[in-house]
């Protein structure tokens, strides 16, 4: 397989028309090789557009990585500057944290599954990221511990609680999939000042759950 050509080919007929047009964000996309980071029996598929299972040894986590296009835009939704703490929930393969990786200081990915821990560790150790710390904990755990200039999740919410808000820095943003089947959309908060928050909606899309985030108490009769 020319993964070259299909790589040209994703970032020209995928993701420019969705909007994906910041000449750094194109670049990092080159330099990057999602091909890496995907299990090898779906290496093939690394540039279609479509979620990708991670499948791990052979045993299916139920977890997948979202599409190339999704994940693409919301980096470009919150790009970091190189002075920048980030944390992303939801560590899956560990490609978007290589990807917020080439942007920031620091970034944090962690994740419930220790397998997707496992595998993130092992993808950006064979690519070189020495500036991603995965650990294997509820993320909204790891975002008690610390503050953040940027916030990623790679999975939907019901809604972002404002225990994870907190922990932003001034002028710190979010970006998070919020909103329940078949209506969801990507959402940027941005931190203005003090307790005060910024949300945008910027596109409608869909992604699996965050499992470690509270839902809203539904009333019965």
């Amino acid at each position: 397989m020319d993964f070259e050509r299909a790589r040209f080919n994703m970032v020209e007929q995928q993701i420019r028309p969705w909007d994906v047009l910041d000449p750094d964000v194109l670049e990092t996309l080159f330099a990057v090789h999602r091909e890496d980071f995907v299990p090898p029996a779906y290496r093939a598929l690394a540039f279609a557009d479509l979620a990708i299972p991670l499948t791990i040894d052979g045993a299916a986590t139920g977890e997948s990585m979202l599409s190339p296009k999704l994940e693409a835009r919301m980096l470009q939704s919150v790009l970091p500057e190189r002075v920048h703490a980030v944390l992303e929930i939801g560590a899956g393969s560990g490609y978007m944290a290589a990807l917020l990786a080439q942007f920031a200081r620091e970034v944090v990915t962690c994740d419930l599954r220790e397998d997707l821990c496992r595998f993130a560790r092992a993808n950006l150790k064979k690519a070189g990221v020495g500036n991603v710390g995965v650990e294997h904990r509820n993320g909204l755990q790891v975002a008690a511990d610390g503050t953040f200039d940027v916030v990623v999740l790679s999975g939907s919410v019901q809604f972002v609680p404002d225990s994870l808000l907190q922990r932003l820095n001034p002028a710190g943003r979010l970006i998070a999939i919020v909103g329940e089947p078949p209506v969801m959309s990507a959402q940027r908060i941005t931190r203005t000042s003090g307790r005060e928050f910024h949300s945008e909606k910027l596109f409608e899309t869909a992604a699996p759950p965050l499992r470690e985030f509270p839902q809203r108490d539904r009333f019965r009769f």
